[in-house]
């Protein structure tokens, strides 16, 4: 989806929300990524950040609604919050993996959503001593750290 259209989107769905924003800029990388600026981010979040992933559900489904499932593509954060959660689960992730590769076993983490999985995946994507493995199912779905020996090639 077009960034300016997106960001018209995003802004249209919080005017309807009562919520005022102070800024609303979209990204492209990756992930398209809808930074809000807002003084009401704690009524945008929400408890644990629940009131956010039930807006980034909306905001999804009405785009690929209206545009497609490929325009759909995107996540909106609010005063980086989602952000600094994402540091907190890579922070995590590679200090288990030390703990895997000083006992050389494997280390389960906690149950994660489906992006938080993608996320650790991605991180040790390259590394040749720690490989990733979903487990679980639904809201257990989590990652297993698993050491592996270095090949001697």
């Amino acid at each position: 989806m077009d960034p300016q259209l997106l960001k018209q989107f995003v802004s249209e769905l919080l005017s309807l929300l009562g919520i005022e924003t102070e800024s609303i800029d979209v990204s492209s990388g990756h992930r398209t990524v809808v930074r809000i600026s807002s003084k009401d981010s704690k009524d945008l979040i929400g408890p644990q950040g629940e009131h956010l992933r039930s807006l980034n559900t909306v905001a999804r489904r009405l785009v690929e609604t209206r545009h497609g499932e490929e325009a759909s593509n995107f996540l909106i954060d609010v005063n980086d919050y989602h952000e600094e959660k994402m540091e907190g689960v890579r922070a995590n992730a590679r200090m288990l993996a030390q703990r895997a590769r000083l006992f050389k076993h494997e280390v389960e983490m906690s149950p994660m959503s489906p992006y938080e999985r993608l996320v650790v995946h991605e991180l040790f994507t390259d590394d040749p001593e720690i490989q990733t493995e979903s487990r679980g199912e639904g809201k257990f779905r989590h990652i297993v750290l698993k050491y592996k020996e270095k090949s001697s090639s």
